[in-house]
């Protein structure tokens, strides 16, 4: 085991199969998302949106408007999961439903002004975090966090292909009665 302070324990007990790189970077993005919310919600205690519903107003910042069954399948959420959180963010003032202009008998969501400025909000209070974690780092560790970036962001790309690809395999792939 390393002796470099925040350093993790090996994913595996010793004499057994080091981890993979998969284990490794599951290990990580997971320790990452655990300390960014705890410490989010410590430093700014008015942040209280679960990220079911932070995650809803993000797809729909970058996908507005869109339908309930849209931003269900963009989140792989059951369609009454989504329209909960939707009525929830609704009854909250952050999002809006309006009638869709294409179908008239279906409905769309959007942001309103409020919706984006909590997500904006969101999104400063956790880069302060994150600037204030990224400073702690030595320039080394910084640049390679900054040389890794778009990497991670390739495999965000290719994990939401991945997940589209097998949506479709599972709609098309018939039902066994």
């Amino acid at each position: 085991m390393s002796s470099r302070p925040g350093t993790p324990p090996p994913a595996r007990p010793s004499g057994g199969p080091p981890p993979t790189d998969a284990q490794r970077l599951t290990d990580a993005v997971t320790r990452l998302r655990r300390a960014l919310r705890a410490s989010i919600r410590t430093d700014y205690p008015w942040e209280q949106l679960p990220m079911a519903q932070v995650e809803l107003l993000q797809v729909l910042a970058e996908h507005p408007p869109a339908r309930i069954g849209d931003l269900a399948a963009r989140q792989r959420l059951a369609t009454s999961t989504v329209s909960g959180l939707v009525a929830q963010l609704t009854a909250a003032g952050l999002v809006a439903r309006d009638v869709d202009p294409d179908d008239r008998r279906a409905s769309v969501v959007t942001l309103t002004d409020a919706g984006r400025e909590q997500l904006a909000a969101w999104g400063r209070a956790h880069e302060r975090r994150l600037d204030t974690a990224l400073a702690a780092l030595d320039g080394t560790e910084r640049a390679a966090v900054r040389a890794a970036l778009p990497a991670l962001f390739r495999l965000a790309e290719e994990l939401d292909d991945a997940g589209r690809v097998a949506e479709g395999v599972r709609r098309a792939q018939p039902v066994n009665e």
